[in-house]
């Protein structure tokens, strides 16, 4: 139903001509002009129908003013106001930000905030109640147990009445046709039952008690702040953001947790219900699109008061957000690497502050950015230094692969296997850890050398041994093995070089074959149905040894898991990244703490070639804080993040050769000045992705220049054409 103004002369005639911006779910530079009609009266984040060329299309009143590069005589109308609650201020300021601050079209980040569909309307469910009074019928004792069934005024529904009574639908048939029953509404369940704040929770440490104190204060105080929550695995930093989501409750607000891997959290849903009573929404992509239409309503209309999700969680419609948390805030999975190339965590600080509510970011390993603001005082921290419940934190190895390497043609060292049989002999669980899919990542012919590469990107064909097929994990270009190369047509010539998962299972199943073994990869783990399935059998002790890849490494808590092995510690650290060191030093940091959670230790053995990097010594020493304090130290004088600003320019384009004369006309335009480095253009190390060849530019800058005015103007002084394409990443965190 459209909305009206007040019949009044004077507000006719403002409105007469009066003209508002609206913002359409299109890459459009930014909203364009509508003249309002006089029976309309539009507001900021109103929901609308406009025509677009010769379609109708629905957008938002944008804020701001008009922009009046259209004419009065050239305007075309807004056709409605449609009857949907409308877009929230702090959602709309969230738009903004992320347009601005990654150099998107706004209207290309309206369309992960607008979903007019939500509020389709449902099926009315039906049901049944008596007739009253009841006709003069012929009354079986099925038809009696039925009718007993409805004595009460609430209806009931038809499968419902079916079971309690125990008759068929056609005894429920024959009571509707002879009138004693009547068809009636069911009364509508809350979509989310309400967590119960005081529900009977674990006892706290002092340490716990003292951090939850902390953050339940953020949460009474009503304003933004951030909080880094930083512990070692197993301290029991959920335990304590839990508390701080009870506060909430109590206040009457909304929560929203952002999970990396949302898919694989079933854990988590089992601890938030044993804390609150009930489970909260969730929120992914896994989800239909009717849960998902239900979930979105939920949130706005304030039903739905805590909400677990990926990313996109961010753009729910929560009218009262009193809390937001990120948990393993360093994790990558959080930067959203194509289409809108945004980071979740940082814009989840941003909705905080729209919202004007506390933030707590979760990590047993921060981030360097998460560090460096704790360090400036933009973030509070709060730390939990030792294991809960007297737990104590695994004993770190390295095994050294040049002293004691394995066997030929194997990849587990002797001493691993050692202490693998002996854990199993113990009756206890180890894990294996290596962050590889597939049975090996090169196949090459030993007759001719030829190696197996994606005709799609500059990637090696990886061997999927179970599937008898190579595949790029780039693209998805698969090919069935062949049984001769390619390129010389040697029969049965290739082979495979290198280490996958599916290798080490094939060789574990060989060194221990009465164990009950276990594969989680997202090439087994297909959601989180057999995440759950996979947890409980772990849980249930119905499984000796796991074999994962980094799926194993966020948050599982597996109480008789006593040995984890890594199976290659250097992989990581290889191909000169930014990052490496950092990302490595927080990955297996994670997956040692899978080790030793509950009274037996742990042990962790990491199988390496250079025992003496910084890396594998600060995980031998456990001394996360000196190998951060070394790192930081490393990147302060070239102002490379967090104490400068990044920002890539990647150019993709049909031919090599438009790519080169692009990303050339790029780095001739490219800006200068103090404190100011642009470093290529140069080829991506995937050089070619899914057939399009690519080139990369990177701008570097000390802290306080703001990149995003050096960005548009550059830019906009090469424009791209045809073909070509300039991707903009902002703050990147891979450089492939």
């Amino acid at each position: 139903m459209d909305r009206k103004p007040d019949e009044h002369p004077d507000l006719l005639g403002e409105t007469r001509n009066r003209r508002v911006p609206v913002l359409l779910p299109y890459p459009f530079a930014g909203p364009f002009d509508y003249r309002v009609p006089r029976e309309l009266d539009p507001q900021p984040g109103d929901i609308v129908m406009v025509p677009l060329n010769r379609r109708e299309e629905i957008g938002v009143v944008w804020d701001g003013a008009p922009d009046h590069s259209v004419g009065d005589n050239r305007l075309r109308a807004m056709i409605s106001v449609l009857d949907l609650p409308p877009m929230r201020a702090d959602i709309r300021g969230l738009v903004d930000f992320i347009a601005s601050y990654t150099l998107t079209p706004p209207g290309e980040v309206l369309t992960m905030a607008l979903r007019p569909s939500a509020y389709r309307a449902e099926p009315v469910p039906m049901g049944w109640r008596r007739a009253d009074p009841q006709p003069e019928i012929r009354i079986t004792e099925p038809r009696q147990r039925v009718l007993a069934a409805l004595a009460g005024d609430t209806p009931r529904a038809g499968a419902e009445l079916m079971r309690e009574a125990e008759v068929s639908a056609a005894v429920i048939r024959g009571l509707a046709d002879a009138g004693a029953l009547l068809p009636a509404i069911l009364p509508a369940a809350p979509p989310f039952p309400l967590p119960d704040a005081d529900h009977p929770g674990p006892i706290l440490s002092p340490d716990q008690e003292a951090a939850a104190a902390t953050l339940r204060a953020a949460v009474t105080a009503r304003a933004f702040s951030v909080t880094l929550l930083e512990g070692v695995t197993g301290s029991g930093k959920t335990e304590v953001y839990l508390e701080a989501i009870a506060t909430c409750l109590r206040e009457g607000r909304q929560t929203l947790i952002l999970l990396p891997e949302i898919a694989l959290s079933s854990q988590w849903l089992d601890r938030f219900s044993r804390r609150f009573g009930v489970a909260p929404a969730v929120w992914h992509s896994d989800l239909s699109s009717r849960t998902r239409r239900l979930t979105w309503r939920a949130v706005g209309e304030g039903e739905a008061q805590v909400v677990v999700g990926a990313r996109s969680a961010l753009f729910l419609p929560f009218p009262d957000l009193g809390l937001v948390i990120v948990d393993e805030e360093h994790e990558t999975a959080f930067k959203q690497e194509e289409g809108i190339i945004y980071h979740a965590r940082d814009m989840a600080v941003v909705r905080a502050r729209l919202c004007n509510a506390p933030a707590v970011l979760v990590s047993a390993t921060p981030s360097l950015e998460s560090v460096a603001n704790v360090d400036a005082g933009r973030y509070r921290r709060v730390h939990l230094p030792d294991r809960h419940g007297g737990a104590s934190m695994p004993e770190i190895a390295l095994i050294d692969l040049r002293a004691t390497p394995p066997e030929r043609n194997r990849f587990l060292a002797p001493p691993l296997v050692a202490q693998i049989a002996a854990t199993l002999a113990r009756g206890e669980q180890a894990m294996l850890f290596l962050n590889r899919r597939g049975y090996a990542p090169l196949t090459l012919c030993r007759a001719c050398g030829h190696r197996m590469q994606c005709p799609n990107c500059t990637a090696w064909l990886v061997e999927h041994r179970a599937r008898r097929e190579l595949q790029c994990h780039h693209c998805g270009h698969a090919i069935p093995t062949p049984t001769a190369c390619p390129h010389c047509a040697a029969e049965h010539s290739l082979t495979a070089i290198g280490p996958g998962i599916e290798r080490i299972t094939e060789e574990a199943r060989a060194c221990f074959p009465d164990a009950r073994i276990l594969v989680m990869a997202s090439d087994t783990i297909h959601g989180p149905v057999a995440a759950a399935e996979a947890a409980r059998a772990i849980e249930d002790r119905a499984v000796d040894l796991i074999i994962g890849t980094q799926i194993v490494a966020k948050g599982w808590h597996f109480p008789h898991l006593t040995l984890v092995g890594v199976v290659d510690a250097d992989l990581g650290l290889h191909g000169g990244d930014l990052r490496a060191a950092e990302r490595t030093v927080q990955l297996l940091h994670q997956v040692s703490g899978r080790a030793g959670r509950a009274e037996a230790p742990g042990r962790v053995c990491l199988q390496t070639f250079s025992p003496e990097h910084p890396v594998m010594q600060a995980l031998l020493l456990g001394d996360l804080e000196t190998f951060m304090l070394r790192e930081a130290a490393q990147r302060r004088p070239g102002n490379w993040p967090p104490f400068g600003r990044l920002a890539a320019l990647i150019v993709s384009a049909d031919t090599a050769d438009g790519a080169d004369r692009m990303a050339r006309d790029l780095g001739r335009a490219a800006p200068h000045g103090d404190g100011i480095v642009v470093l290529g253009p140069a080829p991506a190390p995937l050089a070619i992705l899914r057939g399009r060849h690519r080139r990369r530019l990177l701008l570097k800058t000390r802290r306080d220049v703001a990149v995003q005015p050096l960005l548009r103007a550059w830019l906009a002084a090469v424009p791209a054409s045809g073909s070509v394409r300039v991707d903009v990443d902002v703050d990147p965190i891979t450089f492939l």
